[in-house]
């Protein structure tokens, strides 16, 4: 595996394919981070009863891990919501992922339907000269929506966590001069919503889960994304979190106080982290 830049790509959290699978670690921690899940969709109406959901699944750990949690939810959950999954191909770059055939089996084996949807991004890019990531992140956006209405599904199920929503904020404030987040539940033209349920759940907690069920992730993350934006804020967050532990917290919790964000965000990404240390010492 060639080099890549370690502010963009951590290859001894991400890499989970290489670790042993552990069923029962994994249902120990699904059982913790489902309580931040369920924290998330109960203060913010994001599921429903009847509600019919499709998850968008790059293959990578985080909409992975959504998909995981949701089915599991499903369990034990009042609401009864129809979970279906839809995956975007791209003649770009899809970054770390599990092998679409895998995938498919992994649904079938739990009643979820699967569709996929091909984007053509190179072309484009070549044409336009666009950045690379905001033309992706659009055409992205646009096939996840056609392949929601062809599932029949009214909202769509994203995988951003609580790093994604503090290096948001560390982004609009660099270059946009705001101060502000991801929204938890946003509706488009009145036909579909978009929600985020692990907004209150840590990158670290969904790689910890990923490495016990031990998905096949293979490949290596996308390149454009190393000299990114975002690659910029990741990089201020984790140098911001080794001189100060709760720098990701605090930016969460600053957000709640100015009302653009829920309230209690910050408690529930620690108190998520705290349950599952116990769950982990107590097993």
């Amino acid at each position: 595996m060639r080099s890549v830049d370690p502010l963009w790509y951590h290859r001894r959290v991400m890499d989970s394919d290489l670790q042993p699978c552990d069923p029962a670690r994994a249902d120990r921690l699904a059982f913790f981070l489902l309580k931040a899940v369920n924290r998330a969709i109960r203060e913010h109406r994001l599921l429903g009863d009847g509600q019919r959901v499709m998850v968008a699944v790059s293959g990578g750990k985080d909409s992975l891990t959504l998909l995981d949690l949701l089915h599991r939810r499903q369990r034990t959950a009042r609401d009864k919501t129809v979970l279906a999954a839809g995956l975007v191909r791209s003649d770009y770059h899809c970054g770390r992922a599990v092998p679409e055939e895998w995938l498919a089996r992994w649904c079938a084996a739990r009643g979820i339907a699967f569709a996929a949807a091909d984007i053509s991004v190179l072309a484009e890019l070549q044409v336009a000269g666009a950045n690379a990531c905001f033309r992706c992140s659009r055409l992205r956006r646009k096939a996840l929506f056609g392949l929601a209405q062809d599932l029949d599904c009214q909202t769509v199920a994203l995988g951003h966590h609580a790093d994604d929503l503090a290096e948001t904020v560390l982004m609009n404030l660099i270059y946009s001069a705001t101060f502000q987040g991801m929204e938890m539940r946003r509706e488009y033209f009145g036909l579909m919503t978009v929600i985020r349920p692990l907004a209150y759940v840590e990158e670290r907690d969904i790689a910890a889960f990923a490495r016990a069920t031990g998905y096949p992730i293979g490949g290596e993350p996308c390149p454009a994304g190393a000299a990114g934006k975002r690659s910029v804020a990741r990089g201020l967050l984790r140098q911001a979190e080794s001189h100060c532990h709760g720098a990701r917290r605090n930016i969460l919790a600053a957000l709640a106080r100015a009302n653009l964000a829920p309230a209690g965000a910050s408690a529930d990404v620690e108190g998520a982290r705290e349950n599952a240390r116990r769950g982990e010492e107590q097993a």
